[in-house]
């Protein structure tokens, strides 16, 4: 066999190890913070009436998805950056009408879903779906300002829940 052969195929060998291994750490970030099985229940956490605290919500871009050729009737896809500071509360809200991808930029911070018996940990580098499934709220436990990006497709432009 010549050194180019072994070369060839160690090389590949080596790329489709280094993709097996992004692969699985990009699972891991795309699936932390999930509600545990032993932990998921309907109607597990109450909604409760707090109001925003130490949250700053600014849109960065929308889009009338109408007017684009998805065309997607009534709806905006809106991205948001939403700075949540130590203590810091996101209201109780749903997900009914308006799903939602949320990345954590930084920080850590802890979400009270209506179908989970436990509080989720979300960190740095985290991704979490937001379906119709979902209410929930958001708080920042910790000593450290959260940052993360919201994007959602936004129904009703009146809609002020975070």
């Amino acid at each position: 066999m010549s050194h180019s052969k072994v070369k060839g195929r160690l090389g590949r060998s080596l790329n489709i190890a280094a993709l097996a291994l992004g692969a699985s750490l990009a699972a891991t970030a795309a699936f932390a913070g999930e509600c545990p099985a032993d932990q998921q229940k309907p109607n597990a956490t109450a909604p409760v009436d707090y109001k925003p605290v130490g949250v700053t919500d600014t849109v960065i871009a929308m889009i009338d998805v109408e007017k684009e050729p998805a065309n997607i009737k009534d709806r905006k896809f809106r991205m948001r950056k939403l700075t949540i500071e130590p203590g810091g509360i996101v209201p109780w809200h749903s997900h009914q009408d308006r799903p939602a991808i949320i990345y954590i930029v930084e920080g850590e911070i802890n979400e009270y879903a209506s179908n989970c018996a436990v509080p989720l940990v979300h960190k740095a580098g985290d991704v979490v779906a937001e379906t119709s499934g979902v209410s929930h709220w958001w708080k920042n436990t910790g000593d450290k300002t959260v940052v993360l990006l919201s994007a959602d497709l936004l129904k009703d432009p009146n809609d002020k829940n975070m």
